[in-house]
């Protein structure tokens, strides 16, 4: 089989990229919290780590989401009968992004939390 053009590579993922937040109501749910945070970001003035923080978390998430998204896709192409092995698959991915999804909430918290008290009680 003949390998794709690397240009054709990087227009396969932003294909992948494009239908994921055309077609998956999470992940437009985590391109919300992304620019919540950004809007955060910049309003509180966050220090460089902190963004490094914030922007390593967004980049987990979404990233876990395409791949729960991509392996839902590939189960429900295999089957569609109930499986066992089928449902964990999808529990277990699906359990993945939240797992990365609650990381980022603490660390949102520990983040901007003190920063909005500041900013309420001067």
């Amino acid at each position: 089989m003949k390998k794709p053009r690397l240009i054709n590579s990087f227009k396969y993922a932003f294909t992948g990229i494009i239908t994921a937040v055309r077609d998956e109501r999470n992940m437009k749910i985590h391109l919300f919290a992304t620019l919540l945070v950004i809007a955060l970001g910049l309003s509180l003035h966050i220090r460089l780590w902190e963004w490094l923080v914030c922007i390593g978390w967004i980049f987990l998430v979404i990233g876990a989401e395409m791949f729960n998204t991509a392996i839902e896709n590939a189960v429900n192409l295999v089957t569609s009968d109930y499986n066992l092995f089928a449902q964990k698959a999808k529990d277990i991915s699906a359990g993945a992004v939240l797992v990365l999804a609650i990381g980022a909430t603490i660390s949102g918290v520990l983040i901007f939390l003190p920063k909005i008290i500041i900013l309420f009680t001067t």
